[in-house]
């Protein structure tokens, strides 16, 4: 089942499947615990996020955050599962129990790790597919970019409808603690952050700041959604950028606040920016993994649970890479280590723009955990030519 937005001819902002053999049950379970999920950030199964159920195909859009889940079984069908292993499209196999991956999953599989039915059930299976979509609150994050003299109250309506659809905003006012280096602090959120809301006012390309922070955001790939007062004449340089215009009767000339419609819309294109962002960044780190990979002769097999990528290196031994759209942390070592026991297991980021302090824990935090290697993304395939276990 695939539904446009609306009727208006929209695709789904998001795209979910169910492939190889489910059961009916299986799949209205997972059903309504996801359409649950996303219900709580103002979106709907079917709508917002797209659902197809055992379809010839699956062909998701390549700047849509998109994730495959697939039941195993007697002779399940196969879908298209080759062209989307090839593509770097998450899936998850799932087999009823663990004495039984080798029976139900197809071989071009079985090198992901395989989720079992018997260990969580649809709950688990849920959870892992929106967490290959990006839609579990803590990876939707928002650094909203404006100035303060001419768009503050719409920056505070921004943060709170935002924040009520459960995005991790960060506005300045807002999400720094005092006696912190304020600057690189900010360019810290930004590198976190999915999408840059551009309160495009008049003056904001004449601030440093505001200025600064389009640039960088462009820099990290970060999408940009500019939000154009109706006084404001378009940068050359926001030619990238989405768009999203304010008419005269959406501001208040008084308060300067926005109308609760405008508001509305602003969010609801946000969510496909976001979703875009979200791909397009996963997408660059896969595809420059691949490259760096099969420049010194290794081999990309798939993408499977938590977005982990499966190498093989040019000696024929197999690593499990977590590669990182943002900031990692301990956290991600950790959850990286767990979900690979006993493979050899690299984190790769982009170290770029991050706090240098925060760069010395994670090289600290290296230099004692041997479990999972951090790896810069600049540097893949210089460490993986000389990749130690």
């Amino acid at each position: 089942m695939s539904t446009n937005i609306l009727g208006r001819g929209m695709p789904a902002l998001y795209q979910l499947a169910v492939l190889g053999a489910p059961t009916d049950a299986q799949v209205s379970e997972l059903q309504a615990i996801i359409g649950k999920a996303v219900g709580m950030f103002n979106l709907r199964l079917g709508y917002e996020v797209g659902w197809e159920v055992c379809p010839e195909e699956f062909n998701p859009d390549q700047q849509r955050s998109s994730a495959a889940v697939f039941f195993g079984g007697e002779e399940p069908p196969l879908a298209n599962v080759e062209k989307l292993l090839k593509r770097g499209i998450p899936l998850l196999p799932v087999a009823t129990d663990a004495n039984r991956v080798n029976a139900e999953i197809p071989i071009m599989l079985q090198s992901l790790n395989c989720l079992t039915y018997s260990a969580g059930g649809s709950q688990r299976v849920a959870t892992a597919m929106l967490e290959c979509a990006g839609l579990l609150p803590r990876q939707r994050r928002i650094f909203i970019s404006y100035r303060r003299g001419e768009a503050r109250e719409a920056a505070l309506q921004l943060f709170d409808a935002l924040s009520a659809r459960l995005f991790d905003v960060f506005l300045d006012t807002h999400g720094i603690p005092p006696a912190e280096d304020f600057q690189t602090m900010l360019w810290h959120r930004l590198c976190n952050s999915d999408v840059l809301l551009m309160l495009d006012t008049p003056s904001y390309f004449e601030s440093r700041w505001t200025s600064a922070e389009f640039g960088r955001a462009l820099a990290k790939g970060i999408c940009v959604l500019r939000v154009g007062w109706p006084d404001s004449t378009p940068s050359v340089r926001t030619a990238t950028a989405s768009r999203a215009e304010l008419l005269p009767e959406e501001v208040d000339a008084v308060t300067g606040c926005l109308l609760d419609s405008a508001v509305e819309r602003i969010c609801l294109q946000l969510e496909e920016v976001r979703s875009q962002s979200h791909a397009v960044r996963s997408v660059n780190l896969v595809s420059n993994l691949r490259n760096a990979i099969e420049t010194i002769g290794g081999q990309f097999v798939g993408v499977g649970e938590n977005k982990a990528v499966y190498i093989q290196l040019p000696d024929g031994r197999n690593v499990v890479v977590y590669p990182t759209v943002g900031v990692p942390t301990s956290t991600t070592l950790h959850e990286a280590s767990i979900s690979s026991p006993d493979k050899s297991v690299a984190v790769v980021y982009d170290h770029v723009g991050l706090d240098p302090r925060w760069l010395g824990h994670l090289d600290w935090l290296g230099q004692h955990i041997h479990s999972a290697r951090w790896v810069k993304a600049s540097e893949a395939g210089w460490q993986f030519a000389d990749w130690e276990a």
